[in-house]
């Protein structure tokens, strides 16, 4: 008897992760990262019951596996800020649930340690204590096993990550326009100018004229990058736009295009109710018929090929090449002699055939 696939095999589960998509979307409308918003929402959704239902001690570890994996997914980048630290609460909220005894702990690759840093520095200077807290917590209550892949390997078997897709809906925006034009950079963009300016006014083969930066370059750079800011805020607000008005338009949609599929599915039962099957006498002759009426584009290639020029015979090109006329052509087959020798032949046959005269 072949051995039964576990259910929860995979890195992710489709279902778990719908489910944990919509929790966050709900914590995304809050613009908020408190940690007793994101609570409501849990215990509003009554996400701890994800746990209940499977009898299976292997069973009930492997999907502890895929929560806390789902979790982690959010809690790194491309997501944004926000949805990281849904993220975060996620996984807190995942391993103080879950039923396998001992506890599946969260597994951190090293090489994402250097963004999860990043993470708590960001969160200390915003002010985000209750994200930091958090993150304590799960540290403090050993929950975090630092490992070198992201995701549990087994020997003898090569099993490549499932990749899911990225919702877009959570995605960040990109900051390093903005990070750009900060006032620490703009300030030495201006004092590396002076300086390049104090220089060439000291050497003396050089003039005043030449110069190779452009005048006024931190102000030009910071109105540019403000320019883009503008732009890249009016995009998304139309994005936003343009999707509610998609969302209103789809029941129009849905009516025209079920309208369109009942008026085919009346035109289909006209055309075979009007069918009358053959008789058994002429029934041989229906794939003549059927070839003989198809409109198909086998026809139309047949009917272009007929319609083609066909290229003269090898007799037509010979009778041109020795010059002979096409009134001269029309000659019995079995005279192979010159015109004038076919003459004699049929005269000398005509008296052959004759009765001898008496003598």
């Amino acid at each position: 008897m072949p051995r039964v696939q576990p259910v929860y095999s995979d890195f992710f589960f489709h279902p778990l992760t719908e489910d944990v998509e919509e929790l966050l979307a709900r914590f995304q409308h809050t613009d908020s990262v408190r940690y007793e918003v994101f609570s409501a929402i849990w215990r509003e959704m009554s996400f701890s019951d994800v746990f209940r239902g499977i009898t299976s001690v292997s069973e009930m570890k492997r999907f502890c596996r895929t929560t806390l994996a789902t979790a982690m997914k959010y809690f790194l980048p491309p997501y944004s800020f926000q949805i990281r630290v849904g993220g975060l609460y996620l996984m807190f909220g995942f391993y103080h649930t879950q039923l396998a005894v001992p506890p599946v702990k969260i597994r951190l690759a090293l090489k994402d340690w250097d963004l999860v840093q990043k993470f708590l520095k960001d969160s200390v200077e915003a002010g985000h204590h209750d994200v930091v807290y958090i993150y304590q917590k799960l540290v403090t209550a050993k929950a975090i096993h630092y490992t070198a892949m992201p995701h549990f390997l087994t020997f003898q078997k090569q099993r490549k990550p499932k990749k899911e897709p990225v919702c877009a809906e959570f995605l960040g925006r990109t900051t390093a326009v903005q990070e750009l034009i900060s006032a620490e950079i703009l300030e030495e963009l201006t004092n590396i100018q002076s300086q390049y300016e104090k220089l060439k006014e000291a050497t003396v083969e050089v003039t005043c004229q030449a110069t190779m930066i452009q005048q006024d370059f931190a102000s030009r750079l910071k109105d540019c990058a403000a320019g883009f800011i503008a732009w890249q805020e009016s995009t998304f607000l139309q994005h936003d736009k343009d999707k509610n008005s998609e969302d209103e338009e789809k029941p129009e949609e849905s009516n025209s295009s079920r309208s369109r599929a009942q008026l085919l599915s009346s035109i289909k039962h006209k055309s075979y109710s009007n069918f009358q099957e053959a008789s058994k006498s002429r029934r041989h002759r229906q794939p003549e018929a059927a070839d003989s009426y198809s409109s198909g584009p086998e026809q139309v290639q047949e009917t272009t090929a007929s319609q083609r020029k066909r290229p003269p015979s090898l007799r037509a090109r010979t009778w041109k090449n020795l010059g002979v006329a096409q009134e001269e052509r029309t000659l019995q087959a079995w005279l192979l002699s010159a015109p004038e020798q076919q003459e004699r032949v049929l005269v000398k046959t005509s008296n052959q055939g004759a009765a001898p005269p008496k003598a």
